[in-house]
């Protein structure tokens, strides 16, 4: 019997077994190589002494640096995205300008971007930024969200009704108090889930400011994760970056889902 001949509903429980029987395959083999190579990998990655020195600056300093450099670039980028979004849906050159900076600033690597603002601008312009290189690095990541998020909120504003506009356009307003008291207030709300999405992204995009270095009061977790790696040189750093990355992502990421299904049922 052809493989076309079975019905929809066995191929899919045959694909499902397959996918499920390769899966318990590579986690058991996964666990057999632990198991057998533990002395190495415990010594290497998990070393509970590496470990307990690291803390509390790991939370107090750079899981703090995390959230507070994640929070000021998110909210700073939000602001300008949404003069982008308004300008970029307005006629003449504040819409060849926003064209211009959406594009080139979603095109270019965000590490070159941080780069770029963190030591070239300096070099260029013979300035030094207030508070180092973590400060270019920052108007960097700034002007990274402030694209996306601007695609983001553009597309919002254009899925609320056009009647709306209509509406308001009919009671007098002009195009820009239309666009600022009716149409963005409703376009936010249409663009939550993909904002926080955003903000789960702009959150792992702050462990590229290592590239700008900083002060050991001022170093985010990846930034911890690689100095802890050379001076103790051992893994275990990193591990715990990565573990308390994923105490802030996972949950984000859960309520980024909780929030497209929301928005899906009242849709």
């Amino acid at each position: 019997m052809a493989l076309s001949d079975i019905r929809p509903t066995v191929r899919r429980r045959i694909s499902w077994g397959i996918s499920l029987g390769v899966a318990l395959i590579l986690v058991i083999a996964v666990a057999w190589f632990a198991v057998m190579n533990w002395d190495v990998l415990g010594r290497q990655f998990f070393n509970g002494e590496v470990a307990a020195k690291l803390f509390p600056d790991a939370i107090t300093v750079c899981l703090r640096n995390t959230l507070l450099y994640t929070i000021i670039c998110f909210v700073i980028g939000t602001f300008f995205a949404m003069v982008l979004a308004l300008m970029k849906m307005s006629r003449g050159p504040l819409r060849w300008f926003a064209i211009a900076f959406i594009e080139v600033f979603r095109g270019l690597p965000a590490m070159l971007t941080i780069f770029a603002f963190a030591f070239m601008v300096p070099m260029v312009f013979q300035y030094r930024w207030p508070i180092g290189g973590i400060f270019g690095g920052l108007i960097g990541l700034v002007c990274v969200t402030a694209a996306y998020n601007a695609e983001v909120i553009r597309s919002g504003l254009e899925a609320v009704p056009r009647g709306q506009r209509e509406a308001a356009r009919s009671l007098g307003m002009s195009i820009m108090t239309t666009n600022l008291i009716i149409i963005l207030p409703q376009g936010l709300r249409i663009v939550i889930p993909p904002l926080t999405n955003e903000f789960v992204m702009l959150l792992k995009d702050t462990a590229l400011l290592f590239i700008a270095g900083a002060s050991i009061g001022m170093r985010e977790l990846t930034t911890f994760g690689r100095d802890g790696l050379t001076t103790y040189s051992n893994g275990t750093p990193m591990i715990v970056a990565g573990v308390l990355y994923l105490i802030v992502t996972i949950p984000l990421t859960y309520l980024v889902g909780r929030l497209e299904k929301r928005m899906a049922v009242k849709k």
